[in-house]
């Protein structure tokens, strides 16, 4: 579907500008854009991202515009553990010295639109544009990229301009609006705390795994690495794990997986015929392995599901996040080595005996979101 070029100027239109790096940007998006246009119908929404179209349209989101193309670099990976800082940094400098070019062409979108509010997760881009086209921006996030690209110390040596032109992007944002286990945000203005937003199943998690054909009389463990995935796992050694049924997404690797009754691969472009989602799979799950990300634990948060998690080598939101979540969620770490080579049982096993968190945070930002966009666009 190719992306709508006219709007009705009768009908208030909110761009959502969205980072590619990951699903997670755009997965709390969704649910963002799920809770604003109930609670104001009448808005049109147009979406631009690196994003696949498919990822939006597997969620069941209705009514929005879709316009593909590159609002950020955010990092260069070659798997879900593995990032490059050198191509990353030379990648986000090399987009971003022609940041006011760009901005300058999208505020005349913005203006053919007809746009009232722009929301950034989390593109530079989209609040240079902003500012240019004289229209108000919020900026929602955990983190910024200049305070990622600050803490890498190759950035001075291949970029010594980068952050600071980030840095004076997010400081044009009108307001921005923080998630919790954050960092950065140095150079906002109106910074505002906000709950985490999470993908929520409403099931019950034994009819959920009978709906997707799991067994109930053992602990299900779902393997999600998300955009980039992970390869060279010794499955003989996952298949010597004894007492776990182990799920896997199509965004997985499911033609390396063997033939064995304890693996159990979902089409997710399937599921939403079955009246199912993400976030069922999640809440079906005892465990999900998976790599540190801010959508995966508030997912973990939201749908009470352990994470057994691994490193994801330089990448600095990491150590914020594996700071905060024991506060948040039940979560152990297993080494890449042990990832890799299959040896996940005893991990599993104490995982399993962990309590949960004595107090439980708030999952409840979509709602808090949506409500605070739409009385922006009443104002």
């Amino acid at each position: 579907m190719q992306a709508t070029k006219t709007v009705s100027i009768s009908m208030p239109v909110v761009v959502f500008y969205i980072s590619g790096h990951g699903f997670g940007h755009a997965s709390r998006q969704i649910e963002i854009i799920r809770q604003l246009q109930r609670l104001r119908n009448d808005v049109h929404v147009v979406i631009k991202t690196p994003t696949p179209r498919w990822f939006f349209d597997v969620a069941g989101l209705k009514k929005f515009s879709f316009e593909t193309m590159e609002t950020d670099t955010g990092v260069v990976q070659t798997d879900s553990l593995h990032v490059d800082v050198v191509r990353s940094i030379k990648k986000c400098d090399s987009f971003h010295r022609t940041l006011d070019q760009r901005a300058t062409s999208e505020a005349v979108s913005l203006k053919r639109f007809d746009a009232c509010l722009i929301v950034g997760d989390i593109p530079p881009l989209a609040f240079r544009a902003g500012a240019i086209a004289e229209i108000p921006t919020v900026a929602i996030s955990n983190f910024t990229w200049d305070w990622i690209y600050d803490n890498y110390p190759d950035t001075a040596s291949y970029a010594p301009e980068l952050v600071d032109t980030l840095s004076t992007a997010y400081a044009s944002a009108t307001m921005a609006w923080r998630f919790p286990l954050h960092a950065g945000f140095n150079t906002c203005r109106d910074i505002v705390d906000v709950p985490l937003v999470a993908r929520r199943s409403t099931k019950d998690p034994d009819k959920l795994r009978d709906m997707l054909g799991l067994p109930r009389d053992s602990p299900v463990v779902l393997f999600s690495f998300g955009r980039y995935g992970v390869s060279n796992i010794n499955w003989t050694h996952v298949r010597n794990t004894s007492g776990y049924h182990f799920v896997f997404t199509s965004g997985e690797p499911l033609g390396l997986l063997p033939n064995d009754p304890m693996f159990t691969a979902l089409d997710e472009a399937v599921l939403p015929r079955k009246g199912l989602n993400y976030a069922d799979v999640m809440a079906a799950a005892d465990i999900v392995i998976t790599k540190p990300g801010f959508g995966m634990v508030a997912e973990c948060a939201a749908n009470d599901t352990a994470m057994l998690y691994t490193d994801r080598n330089h990448f600095p939101e990491d150590a914020i996040l594996k700071a905060g979540m024991p506060t948040m969620i039940r979560a152990a770490h297993i080494s890449n080595e042990d990832l890799l080579e299959g040896h996940w049982q005893p991990t599993l096993d104490r995982l399993l005996d962990t309590q949960r968190p004595k107090t439980s945070c708030h999952v409840n930002g979509a709602e808090v979101i949506g409500l605070r966009i739409a009385e922006l666009i009443n104002q």
